[in-house]
């Protein structure tokens, strides 16, 4: 009974770490290069990278039938990467996105 219940919550936690690794990684890979450096932060072939190599191992480590489930309480660090990222440079990286952003998002010209 127990067994079961603590796979489930193995199961659902990696899963979610394994969620947010790939929402870091789109992320990371949505932004323009230049904006990293500009930021102060290393390249996006660097956060890319290691983002990429976060996200690949938190897959090994999602339990069957989703993954392989070979890297046990380790696939719970691997989400490491994704919060120092979403912690530290997202928030340096600013607003900055492919496009510049919406239209209209930008200093108002008057109006309503």
């Amino acid at each position: 009974m127990f067994a079961s219940l603590q796979i489930s919550i193995m199961v659902l936690l990696t899963l979610a770490l394994f969620v947010v690794e790939v929402f870091a990684l789109i992320d990371a890979l949505r932004r323009p290069a230049g904006v990293f450096t500009s930021a102060g932060k290393r390249t996006k072939v660097f956060w890319g990278s290691i983002l990429a190599a976060g996200a690949l191992l938190g897959f090994v480590g999602l339990y069957p039938p989703l993954g392989i489930g070979m890297l046990g309480m380790a696939a719970l660090f691997m989400v490491v990467p994704a919060a120092i990222y979403l912690t530290d440079v997202r928030p340096a990286l600013g607003s900055h996105r492919r496009g510049g952003g919406r239209p209209g998002s930008g200093p108002s010209r008057g109006g309503w």
